[in-house]
C-alpha cells in the first residue's frame, strides 16, 4: 500500500489503512484541505472536477464532490474527461480551482487528486505546501446545512476543448482531411477512448482502427506509453496499411506516435516534430526540461529562436515558458504545451498540430522522423546507501567537471559539445538518476557508465 503526499497533489493505491494508502478517509481529508485553500485564497466557491476512467474513479469522485459541497463549494462535475480538458474548463467556468482524479500513467490500482489553480494550471510549490499544511492540521470547517454547495454536471467541456483546437490558426482541417489518413489508436481503455476518436473525426479522419477505446478502466497493458508497452498496436500497424499510430496515457496529457512500419517515432520526438511545425510558421522560443532531448534545441536554433531548459516538472516548464515568452514547449515524455490554447500538457492539441504538419510535409512518418537530428538517451540510476550524502556527491561531480558547461537548477547537468549527462537525486530514496544523451546509443551508454564510475569513486573515497 502506498500514499504519497506532494506539493502537486496526493496519490496512492486504493485499499488498506487510512494514512497508508489512498483510502476514503485520505481522499476526504485532502479534498477538504484543497477546498479550504481555494476559498481562503480566491474567495471563489466553485471548483471543476473531472476524472479519467480508472476503476476507482467513480468512488473517488463521489467522495471529492460531497466533501467540497460540505465546505459550501459549488461543484461543476465534468465526469469522464481528460486532464487538459479540465485545465481549460476551470477558467472557462470562472472557477476558483480544479481537481483532476487521475494517477496518469500509473497502473489501475492507483488514483490521485491533481490540483489546479484558478487559471487551470497546476498549483505552485508554495501553494502545495499550504494545502499540505491545512490537511496536516485538519484546519477546515464545514458549512451549515443551508450553506451547502450545489452540484452540476457538465457534458460540454470536451466538445468545447476540441472546438478550441479546431479554431487554432495552425490546425488545418482541410489539409488533414485531404490526406485521408488511416490511423490506429490505443487509448488504454480510458477517457482517450472518448476524446481521441471525437477529435480525429472532427479533423476529417475517417479510417480509424480503435484499440482499447472502451473507457472502463481495465488497462490492457501498462498504461505508460513507452515502446515496451506498445507492442500490440505496433504489430497491428506493421501488418496493416496505416499512415501512423497514436497512443495516449489514461488522462490524455502524453502523446506517443508510431510510424507506418510499426516502429516508434520516439516519445522524445513528439515535441520536436510539433515544435518544428510551429516554428516553421512563427518565429519564437521553446522550452523543455533538462532531461529532454537536445533535438528541440537544434530545431529551435535552426529556426532562429532561442531554446531554454527548465527543471523537471510541468510547473517548472510552464514557468520558464512564461518567463521566456515561449511559443511551444513541453517534456520529452510526449507532453506538448501550446500556450495559444492553454498552459498544460495536451495530447489532443499535439495530435491536431502533428497531423497538420504530417499532411503539409508530404512525407511518411519514417521520412519525417529521419529529417530530425538523431539522438539517443540512456536512462540509468545508481542506488546508494542511506548514509551517503547525495548533495555532497553532486557537489563533487560539479567540481570534477567544472570546465564543462554546467546547469544546477535541478541536480547537475553537464554538457559535452552536443552530448550531456543529467544527474538528479530522488526526493524519497537514496538514488541518483542518470540521463545521458549522444548521437549514438553506445556513446550515451558509455557516457552514463563513466559518470556512474565517477560517483562510485567519490563514494569510496568518502568511505
Amino acid at each position: 500500500m502506498t500514499l504519497i503526499k506532494s506539493i502537486s497533489g496526493i496519490r496512492g493505491t486504493i485499499g488498506g489503512r487510512a494514512g497508508e494508502a489512498l483510502t476514503p478517509v485520505d481522499v476526504v481529508k485532502f479534498a477538504a484541505a484543497f477546498g479550504t485553500w481555494v476559498l481562503k485564497t480566491t474567495g471563489n466557491n466553485t471548483i471543476v472536477v473531472g476524472r479519467d476512467a480508472r476503476i476507482s474513479g467513480e468512488m473517488v469522485n463521489k467522495l471529492v464532490c460531497a466533501t467540497l459541497q460540505g465546505l459550501g463549494i459549488n461543484i461543476i462535475d465534468a465526469g469522464l474527461s481528460t486532464t487538459p480538458t479540465v485545465e481549460m474548463a476551470v477558467p472557462d467556468m470562472k472557477a476558483g480551482g480544479g481537481i483532476i482524479l487521475t494517477a496518469s500513467h500509473n497502473p489501475k490500482q492507483w488514483n490521485a487528486l491533481k490540483l489546479l489553480n484558478h487559471k487551470g494550471e497546476f498549483i505552485s510549490e508554495e501553494e502545495g505546501k499550504l494545502v499540505l499544511e491545512i490537511a496536516e492540521k485538519e484546519a477546515f470547517e464545514f458549512a451549515q446545512v443551508m450553506e451547502l454547495g450545489s452540484y452540476t454536471k457538465d457534458s460540454d467541456s470536451m466538445v468545447k476543448h476540441i472546438q478550441a483546437i479546431l479554431d487554432l490558426p495552425l490546425v488545418d482541417v482541410a489539409a488533414i482531411k485531404a490526406k485521408n489518413f488511416s490511423v490506429a489508436i490505443d487509448c488504454v481503455n480510458s477517457t482517450g477512448g472518448i476524446a481521441v476518436p471525437m477529435l480525429l473525426e472532427a479533423l476529417g479522419v475517417k479510417n480509424i482502427e480503435k484499440l482499447y477505446c472502451e473507457p472502463d478502466g481495465n488497462f490492457p497493458h501498462n498504461p505508460e506509453p513507452l515502446p515496451e508497452n506498445l507492442r500490440e498496436i505496433s504489430n497491428v500497424i506493421e501488418k496493416g496499411k496505416f499512415d501512423l499510430g497514436i497512443v495516449v496515457d489514461p488522462d490524455v496529457d502524453r502523446l506517443a506516435l508510431i510510424n507506418e512500419d510499426g516502429s516508434m517515432f520516439g516519445e522524445e520526438y513528439t515535441l520536436v516534430a510539433v515544435a518544428d511545425y510551429v516554428l516553421k510558421n512563427q518565429k519564437g522560443n521553446t522550452v523543455s526540461n533538462l532531461s529532454s532531448t537536445r533535438a528541440l534545441r537544434d530545431v529551435t536554433e535552426n529556426a532562429g529562436g532561442d531554446y531554454f531548459a527548465a527543471a523537471v516538472g510541468e510547473v517548472n516548464v510552464v514557468n520558464m515558458m512564461k518567463a521566456q515568452n515561449a511559443i511551444i514547449g513541453g517534456e520529452g515524455n510526449g507532453g506538448i504545451i501550446y500556450p495559444e490554447l492553454h498552459y498544460g500538457r495536451d495530447a489532443l492539441v499535439g495530435i491536431a498540430l502533428f497531423l497538420t504538419h504530417l499532411a503539409k510535409s508530404g512525407m511518411s512518418m519514417t521520412r519525417l522522423r529521419a529529417s530530425y537530428p538523431n539522438y539517443y538517451i540512456s536512462k540509468n540510476k545508481i542506488e546508494l546507501t542511506p548514509e551517503v550524502n547525495v548533495d555532497e556527491v553532486l557537489r563533487q561531480m560539479q567540481e570534477r567537471y567544472a570546465k564543462q558547461p554546467i546547469n544546477t537548477i535541478d541536480g547537475v547537468k553537464i554538457e559535452f559539445n552536443k552530448e550531456w549527462v543529467h544527474l538528479r537525486k530522488s526526493n524519497t530514496e537514496p538514488i541518483i538518476r542518470i540521463y545521458a544523451e549522444s548521437d549514438s546509443n553506445a556513446t550515451a551508454e558509455h557516457l552514463a557508465n563513466k559518470i556512474i564510475t565517477d560517483i562510485k569513486e567519490i563514494i569510496s573515497v568518502k568511505a
